[in-house]
């Protein structure tokens, strides 16, 4: 007997017939698809390209009548199984798994004399314009019927073995202390809301492998899989918190291809692109999805600063402990996916990138993933050897660009609905025309906007909006704002010394100086964490995560804070605008 998510697309096949909305040549090739529902959302299993490319055309109508159908919306994808059995229509049942390579074979790379992957650095295909998606009262959460009827992970995987898995993954706890890491560095996802997911209405044409339009993240209560690995991954940074557009689909789509099938979609995937635009989301995304499709997947995730100074440290104390540098070694080649943050810093560091190669060429030939991210594409890293940078172009490179207008007013929108905010549109579309450059300017004014309309208890509207960002708001004609600049004016404003920024003083005004200037370098510049850390007297990068969170906290709650930074930004843009200071 077929079960409810065949009968239903058998339903929905003939409502499209009986209404006209498809010609019946594209329904009769869509009666050859094999259904298969995996946690709510519909996997069409086509038996061709031809095939696959009639049901993505016709993604409208399908997705009308499957909602008629349903009385809901379903989220729903296409992969190609040549083994689909046409005659079988969508009754057929799963024949057996898939190669093993299946899931890069579509994909029109070209391969070297010795069999490793050729450069696949191609052009991008054409993105559709991104469309901000409405908002959902329910949220993100399935409902929680949903969760009983689930069966395990295993037991669907083996009744589905031709086709790699989307699931819901444990909504975990912050694994950070302050949290917020993760709030510029992502594609324009804030931690502190809670997103609903972004629908894909177009994936890119070489990912053939399915995806959830509602993508894994997890779920509350049931605790994220535990690392095996020692890895700490960001919680905050999953797929379901990750916002599409046409700036960065392509990459989206690669990274969740490379989540599900390691290894054998892109190695290495390679993505590239200007500071603060989402690159180390997707990094942490890739290990949450890997980890959630597969619990004992060993994921590592390393700021190559960090991978640095480890490996300076193995040699360092070498001579008291020769174990440790084996122990570094085991540390980074004995997993199954490396996510490599910031690669562009390891330029010039010989010792360092002479321990990558190796690391690389060991985890590369025994098939295992690594990601890369970078600011700049491979052939660009000078301060790189031509060995290493032609290793990376093995994989698939993606770049991520800035987001258009359309894109950033759902940037907003989303956080301000997540946060239980009804902005009026005009604000958002004023603040996302004024903050064109850099994602974290854009978050910081829509903070500092609700932020003021709450201290103040205001109704948010354009009038406020422009009050409170007119001194702040970035031109592109000035110059550039520098740590000097920032930790000068902070140490001025305050009536302190660089010195004591920099110091171990822990009294409370040089505290509160030092956690605004290290918000304000987060906010105003594009450097690391750790760059920043170092600046404030070679401090550890999680100290600047928890001093950028708490001034964020304190910004909502503390008109004092709220006009501390005010003013200085105000300072330190008008300084970077005056050749005389």
């Amino acid at each position: 007997m077929p079960d409810e998510a065949t009968t239903r697309w058998h339903q929905t096949l003939e409502l499209l017939s009986s209404s006209g909305e498809l010609g019946q040549g594209k329904v009769t090739m869509l009666r050859m698809t094999r259904v298969i529902d995996v946690d709510g959302t519909l996997v069409l299993v086509v038996g061709s390209g031809f095939v696959k490319d009639v049901v993505e055309r016709s993604r409208g109508p399908i997705s009308r009548a499957l909602t008629q159908v349903w009385s809901r919306e379903v989220p729903f994808e296409v992969t190609m199984d040549t083994s689909v059995d046409a005659s079988a229509g969508s009754f057929g049942q799963p024949t057996g798994a898939a190669p093993a390579g299946e899931y890069a074979t579509e994909y029109p790379g070209e391969r070297s004399g010795d069999g490793r992957p050729g450069p696949r650095a191609v052009e991008q295909p054409a993105r559709p314009s991104y469309e901000a998606p409405a908002p959902q009262e329910s949220g993100h959460e399935p409902a929680p019927e949903r969760y009983e009827e689930r069966r395990p992970y295993d037991q669907r995987v083996a009744e589905t073995p031709s086709f790699p898995r989307g699931a819901e993954a444990a909504r975990g706890q912050d694994g950070y202390e302050s949290g917020y890491e993760q709030g510029y560095d992502t594609a324009y996802a804030t931690p502190r809301y809670s997103e609903e997911p972004a629908r894909t209405e177009n994936r890119a044409q070489y990912v053939t492998s399915p995806h959830p339009a509602q993508a894994p993240g997890p779920r509350e209560g049931a605790g994220a899989p535990r690392p095996t690995d020692g890895s700490v991954l960001n919680p905050r940074y999953t797929f379901d918190t990750y916002v599409t557009g046409s700036s960065n689909r392509f990459a989206h789509a690669t990274a969740i291809a490379v989540a599900e099938a390691p290894a054998r979609a892109y190695n290495p995937l390679f993505i590239y692109g200007g500071s603060g635009l989402g690159k180390t989301h997707l990094l942490h995304a890739i290990g949450h999805y890997a980890r959630t499709l597969n619990p004992s997947t060993r994921v590592k995730y390393v700021n190559s600063e960090e991978f640095t100074a480890e490996f300076i440290a193995c040699l360092r104390d070498g001579a008291r402990d020769d174990g440790r540098l084996e122990a570094f070694k085991r540390r980074y080649r004995e997993v199954d996916i490396l996510l490599v943050d910031d690669i562009q810093f390891l330029s010039g560091k010989e010792s360092t990138l002479e321990e990558f190669f190796h690391t690389f060429n060991s985890l590369h030939s025994s098939g295992k993933q690594v990601v890369i991210t970078s600011d700049q594409p491979p052939k660009a890293l000078n301060g790189l050897d031509e060995r290493l940078r032609s290793r990376f172009e093995w994989g698939l490179l993606a770049d991520v660009q800035p987001p258009d207008l359309e894109t950033r007013i759902a940037i907003l929108s989303r956080k301000a609905r997540a946060d239980g905010l009804d902005l009026p549109m005009d604000v958002l579309e004023y603040i996302a025309s004024r903050v064109t450059t850099n994602i974290r300017e854009l978050e910081g004014a829509l903070i500092r906007v609700t932020a003021f309309a709450s201290l103040n208890k205001q109704p948010i509207d354009q009038t406020l909006a422009e009050m409170v960002l007119k001194d702040i708001i970035s031109d592109p004609a000035g110059e550039e704002v520098t740590t000097s600049l920032i930790m000068g004016q902070t140490a001025d404003y305050f009536g302190i010394t660089i010195d004591d920024l920099c110091s171990a003083n822990r009294s409370r005004t040089i505290v509160n100086a030092r956690h605004i200037a290290m918000y304000l370098c987060r906010e105003l510049t594009d450097l690391s964490l750790p760059k920043i850390g170092r600046e404030f007297g070679g401090r550890d990068h999680t100290t600047v995560m928890s001093a950028d969170k708490k001034i964020r906290t304190q910004m909502a709650e503390r008109r004092s804070t709220f006009n501390q930074v005010t003013e200085l930004t105000s300072r330190i843009k008008q300084a970077a605008q005056s050749p005389q200071s």
